[in-house]
């Protein structure tokens, strides 16, 4: 797949997802309004029914102040006396102590008697059972409103201790509230004057309430998303992992045609040369061109052995060979046979062979094998002159087997990926560094295998420094 394609993809998939949230979003905005609006008409309603019922008993004090205006002071004491029957549904619960109560307050009614007389208990009953009747059961706070005064003159069932007080800023959080973010209905407006109080309640858990009466389908949207995104982040980034996996894979095969073709090559001519009449006279010749033969089908068959290699390792089709091993001996045996190569190129090699306890206990062929090849790579990937060290050094458990060049080095990107099958470090304009891009792969899996470590730290033109850690104990490693 081009990367154009895959960029066309993502650029969609990521355009559908934000076009998915903002919907959602909008919906369920749209959800949480429209909850607010049947709130608060559940809210108007409760409050217009407990307005009717303060007004009821207003007009209860209306008929007390007639009457009395008339000199009639006996009205409590006649059975059909005229305020009966309007008294009846506002107040006929009352007791003759409270009626007595209601007739003295009317002896002094003023144009505000209704407001600063009215009863905080029943107001706290009607609120209540209003709020009931509407399904309504949020905790609330509520006032009656004096605009004569411009003052709350009750606030949660109590009458204002300040009742000169103008200044709500500087009021408790309730009058706040009340003064800035309430549902108000308008108490005792007659004649189309303006009224002298307003009833007031604020609810402080009501934003709590309305998100929670769509959080189910908000929780809903959210995972279903979140779902969605993940399975669209993990399939992109398995598209472009397949995608390197697939150059990387396209990079070793024109690698291994390469260096299959050349020693291919260098066969066929040198049989040609031997097949010559002019050379099957001259043994020296013939010997000469036949070692070119066994040192090019040997280094063939090094080719393939790792590649076949790496295929037993993917398969976990491989035994290791556990024995007793000396750390310091394996190093010393593939230092000898390296450090012809290095020297070729005017390189040294030096051994610190410092582990006190070296016996270990692995494969030998393998643990040989991991060390040819960081040694190779130390070589191949020094730009000048070679200069190796490899050393070993005691460590908690086990060994540590040191190799440090001073090459071309690695950036801290490639430090990340340089274990990963097929993957080779750029070598910027030198081409003569080959390889298959499974060295490394192999000694991390050899490694992992003998359950060691492997670490390196490098820093481009400076060197790199590559440390395998093997342990005693094969078999007790925690």
């Amino acid at each position: 797949m081009k990367q154009r394609t895959i960029n066309i993809i993502i650029l969609l998939m990521s355009v559908a997802l934000l076009g998915i949230s903002i919907i959602q979003f909008y919906w369920l905005k749209k959800g949480v309004d429209l909850n607010g609006k049947n709130f608060e008409s559940s809210v108007l309603l409760a409050m217009t029914s407990v307005k009717q019922q303060l007004e009821n008993d207003a007009e209860a004090l209306q008929v007390f102040k007639k009457e009395l205006d008339k000199g009639n002071t006996s009205l409590f004491n006649k059975a059909d006396s005229p305020l009966s029957k309007i008294m009846t549904p506002a107040i006929s619960y009352r007791d003759s102590r409270r009626q007595q109560q209601a007739a003295n307050l009317a002896m002094l009614f003023k144009p505000e008697i209704a407001i600063e007389n009215i009863s905080l208990a029943d107001l706290n009953r009607y609120l209540r059972l209003a709020f009931l009747q509407q399904d309504i059961k949020l905790e609330y706070d509520y006032g009656v409103y004096s605009n004569k005064s411009n003052n709350f003159i009750i606030t949660n069932g109590k009458y204002t201790a300040n009742p000169g007080m103008t200044d709500q800023a500087s009021a408790g959080p309730v009058v706040k509230n009340l003064g800035l973010n309430a549902y108000e209905v308008n108490l005792f407006n007659r004649d189309d004057k303006d009224p002298p109080a307003n009833l007031r309640v604020f609810f402080p858990k009501k934003t709590s309430f309305l998100i929670s009466s769509v959080l189910s389908a908000l929780l809903s949207s959210v995972i279903l998303t979140g779902l969605i995104l993940f399975c669209f982040v993990y399939t992109i980034n398995v598209i472009l992992t397949q995608k390197k996996v697939s150059l990387m894979k396209t990079d070793f095969i024109n690698n291994m045609t390469h260096e299959f073709k050349t020693p291919i090559a260098t066969i066929s001519l040198a049989a040609d040369s031997i097949n010559n009449p002019k050379v099957m006279s001259k043994p020296k010749l013939i010997e000469r061109y036949a070692n070119i033969i066994k040192e090019e089908n040997s280094r063939m068959l090094d080719q393939v052995e790792k590649v076949l290699n790496i295929a037993r390792l993917d398969k976990e089709d491989f035994q290791l060979k556990i024995v007793q091993l000396d750390a310091n001996t394996i190093v010393a045996s593939v230092v000898e046979m390296t450090e012809l190569k290095i020297q070729d190129r005017g390189g040294t090699i030096t051994m610190n062979l410092d582990a006190k306890n070296s016996l270990i206990q692995g494969d030998e062929n393998h643990i040989s094998n991991i060390l040819h090849n960081l040694l190779d790579n130390a070589n191949k990937y020094s730009a000048e002159i070679p200069i190796i060290n490899i050393s070993t050094s005691d460590a908690k458990g086990g060994v540590n087997i040191t190799i440090k060049d001073k090459g071309i080095g690695m950036s801290k990107d490639d430090t990340k990926r340089i274990f990963e099958k097929f993957y080779r470090v750029s070598t910027g304009n030198l081409h003569d560094v080959k390889g298959f891009g499974l060295g490394l792969s192999y000694v991390k899996a050899i490694v992992d295998a003998h359950k060691g470590k492997v670490q390196v730290d490098s820093q481009l033109q400076v060197g790199s420094t590559f440390t395998v850690f093997l342990p005693y104990d094969f078999n007790n490693v925690k």
